[in-house]
């Protein structure tokens, strides 16, 4: 019976039967090392030409990087080999042959990218996906022990939500139609029934920054909650992300390793209290521990949300933004109209903002006024205001940017190794 590579490693000892793709391979006219992979680890595979057939020996020595192929053999400890076990192959046959894989060292990022579909073999690569889906799983796992429903809302959607700079307007029958930017339009009506709903789905922004934060298409995991305050939809956050972060740590150490992450600096954020403080304070901070002056009511940028991170080794909260700069639902602070009971979460690190969330706004005059200050006609969202003509109740959710989150928790250099396939406004494929 073929086991994974793992599972022989946990025998430690006797006969396996393993299957899987060539890592590596060396050798010499008596020897020949194999380096075999598969997606729970690799281990180094002895082929010896005077204790095996004339086959399997002249199959042994065609075998290059990424050839396919099952073999049987003896596992037994030994240090010297990479991952601390080795087997003396005494039969082997080739599935599928490589010549020539095109991934060798020293390839430019260019390239990697043109060949993603060849890169995502590569052991950072797989310890990247395991961490991903580790993370989706906490999500669920996080969202479903606290009693919400998951829902799902279209992807194909009649109105904007965020931002008509950021939209990606396509055809339908005749019409158009927008590609989701986020799912909450379509998820509040939704409250109303199931109170609690949360999903991971697809988003799409036509941003055109290059920047190493930034993807086209990315997956967001959000929620929506019926009777929620604003401190409630703050602890879910800093709740969810903990979930996260705590189910890489136990899940992930091998993972880790190779990506070479230091522990150390997520360790905090499963322990300690995620600081909690004001836009407005934000600003006098600034000014006065980096002498960086902002205007109040200008959103944050990068190089500002690059400081903060700097003072914390947590994710920070930063509450009450000036209503100017942010979305047509958010909900005004009562006590001072200017700001919104609105947040974001910024990442450790100077991996920027990772959640956008606010308790949503259940006025409908409001709703109508706000969305005629941004240009667009309140008949189109008839079906949104709804929500507040019939029944409605104080209700709040967030946004969380998954790659963001995993490329934080990876300590990648670029967002785009944190999903299979990035897509950004320079490449749409592979």
């Amino acid at each position: 019976m073929i086991i994974s590579i793992q599972e022989a490693m946990k025998h430690g000892k006797g006969k396996v039967s393993l299957h899987g793709w060539c890592y590596r391979e060396r050798g010499s006219n008596k020897l020949r090392f194999i380096t075999l992979r598969d997606s729970s680890n690799i281990i180094q595979c002895v082929v010896e030409k005077e204790k095996v057939s004339e086959k399997i020996w002249k199959d042994a020595e065609s075998i290059r990087i990424e050839t396919s192929l099952e073999l049987t053999g003896e596992i037994k400890k030994d240090e010297r080999a990479p991952t601390g076990y080795e087997v003396a192959v005494t039969d082997l046959k080739i599935i599928g042959k490589c010549d020539n894989f095109p991934i060798q060292k020293d390839t430019s990022i260019e390239f990697l990218a043109d060949n993603r579909h060849l890169w995502l073999r590569s052991r950072r690569m797989t310890a990247i996906l395991k961490i991903r889906s580790t993370v989706f799983g906490a999500v669920h796992q996080y969202f479903r022990s606290h009693g919400f429903y998951e829902y799902q809302s279209p992807i194909f959607q009649p109105t904007q939500a965020e931002g008509g700079s950021e939209v990606f307007k396509v055809p339908y029958f005749g019409d158009f139609v927008f590609l989701a930017q986020t799912w909450q339009l379509q998820a509040e009506p939704a409250i109303f029934s199931l109170e609690k709903i949360y999903t991971i789905a697809p988003s799409f922004r036509a941003e055109k920054s290059k920047t190493s934060r930034h993807l086209t298409e990315y997956w967001h995991a959000e929620m929506e909650m019926a009777w929620s305050k604003f401190e409630d939809i703050q602890d879910h956050a800093e709740g969810l992300i903990k979930a996260c972060v705590k189910a890489v740590l136990e899940n992930n150490k091998d993972e880790l390793k190779i990506l070479e992450r230091d522990v150390k600096k997520l360790e905090p954020t499963v322990k300690k209290a995620f600081p909690r403080t004001t836009y407005t304070d934000v600003l006098k901070e600034l000014e006065k521990k980096a002498k960086i002056k902002i205007e109040w009511g200008k959103d944050l940028r990068t190089v500002e949300e690059d400081k903060i991170s700097e003072w914390y080794d947590t994710p920070v909260i930063i509450t009450r933004y000036p209503k100017i700069v942010k979305a047509f639902y958010m909900k005004e602070d009562p006590e001072n109209p200017k700001v919104v009971l609105g947040f974001d979460i910024i990442a450790p690190e100077g991996y920027g903002e990772i959640v956008g969330a606010s308790q949503r706004e259940e006025n409908i005059s409001k709703i109508e006024d706000n969305l005629k200050k941004i240009g667009e006609n309140p008949r189109d969202y008839d079906f949104y205001l709804d929500t507040r003509r019939y029944g409605s109740v104080p209700h709040g959710g967030f946004g969380m940017g998954t790659e963001r989150v995993i490329a934080w928790i990876c300590g990648l250099d670029s967002i785009k190794d944190a999903i299979a396939f990035p897509r950004t406004p320079d490449r749409y494929k592979p």
